[in-house]
């Protein structure tokens, strides 16, 4: 195996994963820009007593997101995951352009859901995308990339948008704001300087091949061969096409009814319980109570610009050391580790909030969380979702259970005001820490360790060949 992969081509493996992940960066970007820019794009539509039309606008992402989600899965099985993330590079600067230039809140919405389906495309293929071009040995690390760049998109985003916006007044009026530089042009650009990483996104897909597996799926097995030998010289190719062609023959592509199959039921539980258990172990509460956090720790001055610097250099530190364990550790080990990790220190935030303790030990908390999530849950959960399903279905069951990771996504965001308010801190952090304990538990009992095994491997492990 040593001999194999000094045969690799790490330098071309490592920049069409790159280039693939770039769909992530985007994602981190679109999904955070929003929040830099909201103080003053609803000065300037208006809807500053609106709270409906706010959460409209925070959200409307999603709505594309879900849709992009469906698209992708059964057009990536069809035309294949090249074509789509293209598409997907094109929606990004449809949708940076078209939010910075909108002047009326409809066009506003209308290209936030063109840049959702953007986001939907890519956090549904980038992962898959790279699943299909890694050796097994490593598939783990490199996947993580895309992981990586998503939370690096997300501290651009809030570097680009501190950066560009201009110092508001303590005093100042929502008709100071409107008339300001803020408040007229500085929220359009942070928008359009999406643009500058979606164009190089756009053209260097046009380098990066189409994946070798999808190729052999559609009989092309010629230009498969070609891509695998690039990646690791002709023995690998012969190897690497020889188990794919052999999944396809014992197991014929199959359309979207037969991920409903029994012989699909353990597989999709593994599939959507990860995805789900991603957002409902409750980080991304944890990344939106921060301020709060940070004001309660004394941090008074600039404490924006401190959860700037110490959240997103944290989620970046603690997803490289995610890339390296990832394929040391395991997908297992560290899911797990996570979620027990998660509810200990959930149980000890809400300990802390129900004896009224803020301060430095609060704050320590907060970023043991994320660095815990960063190094874990994070990115073993696209690892994880780009590797167990089989190669005559993976599209479509990469899609559903994308779908369930933004559903959830969106029910975690939508409970936690409500939960909050009927549980207090202490009560929503016990209730995520028994979330997490759960998940540990189900986790035990369902999910497989897939390092180091081929996605063949894994597809006659989690299915079997009917």
């Amino acid at each position: 195996m040593k001999k194999m992969d000094q045969k690799i081509n790490l330098r071309y493996l490592m920049g069409i994963s790159l280039v693939s992940a770039m769909g992530g960066l985007l994602f981190g970007y679109d999904w955070v820009v929003i929040g830099g820019a909201k103080p003053f794009y609803e000065i300037y539509f208006g809807i500053t007593e609106l709270p409906a039309m706010q959460g409209w606008a925070m959200s409307s992402a999603l709505v594309g997101c879900l849709a992009g989600v469906l698209v992708s899965g059964a057009w990536s099985d069809r035309y294949g995951r090249k074509k789509l993330l293209i598409a997907a590079a094109l929606l990004f600067l449809v949708s940076g352009f078209g939010t910075g230039l909108a002047n009326s809140f409809l066009l506003f919405i209308f290209y936030r859901i063109v840049g959702g389906i953007g986001i939907g495309i890519a956090s549904n293929l980038s992962p898959m995308y790279i699943a299909e071009v890694a050796p097994a040995t490593s598939r783990g690390r490199y996947v993580s990339i895309n992981q990586l760049t998503i939370v690096i998109g997300i501290l651009a985003a809030q570097l680009v948008n501190w950066l560009i916006a201009d110092r508001v007044a303590v005093d100042a009026t929502p008709e100071q704001i409107l008339h300001s530089w803020n408040g007229q042009m500085g929220w359009r650009w942070m928008f359009w300087a999406e643009n500058v990483p979606a164009f190089l996104f756009l053209v260097l897909m046009f380098w990066v091949p189409e994946s070798p597996r999808w190729l052999a799926s559609v009989g092309q097995d010629g230009k498969s061969r070609d891509i695998f030998h690039h990646i690791g010289g002709a023995d690998y190719a012969d190897k690497e096409l020889k188990q794919v062609k052999a999944s396809l023959a014992a197991a014929p592509k199959e359309d979207f009814g037969f991920l409903w199959k029994p012989q699909m039921r353990k597989v999709l539980i593994v599939g959507l319980f990860v995805a789900v258990f991603q957002q409902w172990c409750g980080i991304n509460v944890i990344f939106n109570y921060a301020q709060e956090v940070f004001s309660a720790a004394g941090y008074a001055v600039s404490d924006i610009l401190f959860n700037i610097v110490v959240t997103g250099i944290t989620n970046v530190v603690f997803t490289i050391v995610g890339m390296y364990t990832v394929d040391r550790l395991g997908r297992r080990a560290l899911m797990l580790m996570g979620a027990s990790m998660l509810a200990v220190i959930y149980l000890l935030m809400g300990i802390f909030y129900y004896m009224q303790v803020s301060g430095f030990a609060l704050l320590l908390l907060v970023m043991a969380a994320i660095a815990v999530y960063g190094m874990t849950l994070a990115p073993v959960t696209w690892v994880l979702l780009s590797e167990i399903f089989p190669n005559k279905i993976r599209g479509a069951a990469m899609a559903v259970s994308t779908f369930a990771l933004w559903s959830a996504c969106f029910v975690l965001t939508y409970t936690f005001p409500i939960l909050n308010n009927l549980l207090n801190a202490y009560g929503t952090f016990w209730l995520y820490g028994a979330i997490c304990l759960f998940g540990f538990v189900f986790l035990v009992k369902i999910l497989p360790e897939t390092k180091g095994k081929s996605l063949e491997k894994l597809e006659e492990q989690m299915v079997g060949h009917t």
